[in-house]
């Protein structure tokens, strides 16, 4: 298994730079041929949303993204079910994808999420100190 980091994931979705671009192509469909996968973290998706939102992507463009890492089998999720989840509320409500999946992190284990951040606050799971 190899890891991934975020700007080779983006190269992947954005393809602004044709040589690294190519590369990071070159990295998966390798790993994918020799039957290996690509452990792409929470922490790396959550930067992989934060830059498509940088480069103007809009939840509509970026759904497609996040579903196919989801459904790629070259790649690896840290928790499938965790991250579909926070995927799902992400599409549906206001707030940030990363905001999602600590609440799902939370939620798994029973836990509120204490915020200040008041469209979260309209959630289940998420209170105010």
């Amino acid at each position: 298994m190899i890891a991934l980091d975020t700007n080779v994931l983006v190269r992947l979705f954005v393809r602004d730079d044709e040589g690294q671009t190519a590369r990071a192509a070159e990295l998966v469909v390798g790993a994918e041929e020799r039957g290996e996968r690509c452990l792409v973290v929470d922490v790396v998706i959550c930067e992989l949303v934060s830059v498509l939102r940088s480069y103007g992507f809009d939840k509509a463009r970026i759904e497609p993204v996040l579903r196919g890492l989801v459904e790629a089998p070259v790649f690896e999720l840290e928790d499938v079910e965790r991250v579909t989840a926070a995927i799902d509320r992400y599409i549906k409500h206001k707030g940030d994808f990363a905001d999602f999946l600590i609440g799902q992190h939370a939620a798994d284990r029973g836990c509120t999420v204490y915020t200040f951040d008041r469209a979260l606050l309209k959630r289940k799971g998420y209170a105010t100190p």
